[in-house]
């Protein structure tokens, strides 16, 4: 199951970037020793246990530059499948709900690191559960692994949504 989710996830995010017409610079600032930490290019995913909902990150920094590229790629998650039957005789209906038809590319917006600590921001997305907007902020620190780990928090526009939590981790694959 794991090895198919990392597929349907490698796929999603191989699509989007091939359907990307020109990836957005993430402005990132910090001192420039801080900086340097963050050279390279970077994959993993993230979790989040409230929404069920997980994904892939990708973030490339040159040397010398103030801008990287990033985005993250949410998966579709299955929702609340019911059977209902229809009007044609044993022929049963699925309704899945609110279930994404393909995964949504989400462009990362700014990222500040220092310290060995990094913070930054998603731009806003629509909610597959809601329709709503959500703005996303995560938070991370670098391991003498070569990952750097976190969590992250996202708010909606919509009254009475609750804010959702998660965590995740990147792996330079290439400095």
């Amino acid at each position: 199951m794991k090895t198919s989710k990392i597929f349907a996830t490698l796929a999603a995010a191989t699509l989007l970037a091939g359907c990307a017409s020109r990836p957005t610079p993430v402005p990132v600032i910090g001192p420039s020793s801080d900086l340097t930490a963050l050279v390279g290019e970077w994959s993993g995913e993230y979790t989040s246990p409230e929404t069920g909902r997980s994904g892939s990150i990708v973030f490339n920094l040159r040397a010398g530059r103030d801008t990287a590229v990033g985005s993250v790629v949410m998966v579709p998650r299955v929702t609340n499948a019911q059977v209902t039957p229809s009007m044609e005789v044993n022929q049963p209906v699925v309704r899945t709900g609110h279930a994404q038809a393909s995964g949504d590319l989400i462009t990362i917006r700014f990222v500040r690191v220092e310290g060995g600590h990094l913070v930054g921001t998603l731009d806003p997305y629509r909610d597959p559960d809601c329709g709503c907007h959500l703005t996303t902020t995560f938070h991370g620190a670098f391991t003498d692994a070569g990952t750097i780990s976190g969590t992250f928090t996202s708010n909606g526009s919509s009254v009475g949504h609750v804010p959702s939590r998660g965590s995740w981790t990147v792996k330079r694959s290439a400095k």
